[in-house]
């Protein structure tokens, strides 16, 4: 008698959990999806954040060369801009977008 009493309730606990598992879920994406999104997602960041490292060590060595005198005037005008532009595109792609606040206007 115990043994069916086990066996039925087994069978319950089989019954709920399969199904219950669709409901807990992310919808859309299977555990293996979900996880090749956040490996693809953090690899991205890792890039960002190596090419970030190599722009802003570039940025400081043409600082270091210009001071030194390694480099010219007329050639850090032209290097700088490239290098500096290259560090803030990366840095902006690393900082996510923060939601801006709207103003309030005073009325004329």
């Amino acid at each position: 008698m115990s043994f069916w009493l086990l066996l039925g309730g087994l069978l319950a606990v089989a019954a709920v959990v399969v199904v219950a598992l669709p409901f807990l879920q992310r919808p859309g994406l299977s555990a293996a999806e979900d996880r090749l999104e956040a490996d693809a997602v953090e690899g991205r960041r890792l890039e960002l954040a190596e090419e970030r490292d190599r722009a802003l060590a570039a940025l400081k060595e043409l600082e270091f060369d210009h001071r030194t005198g390694k480099v010219s005037d007329e050639d850090y005008r032209e290097l700088v801009g490239p290098l500096r532009r290259r560090a803030a595109e990366t840095l902006r792609a690393l900082d996510p977008p923060r939601p801006s606040r709207g103003r309030v206007h005073a009325a004329d």
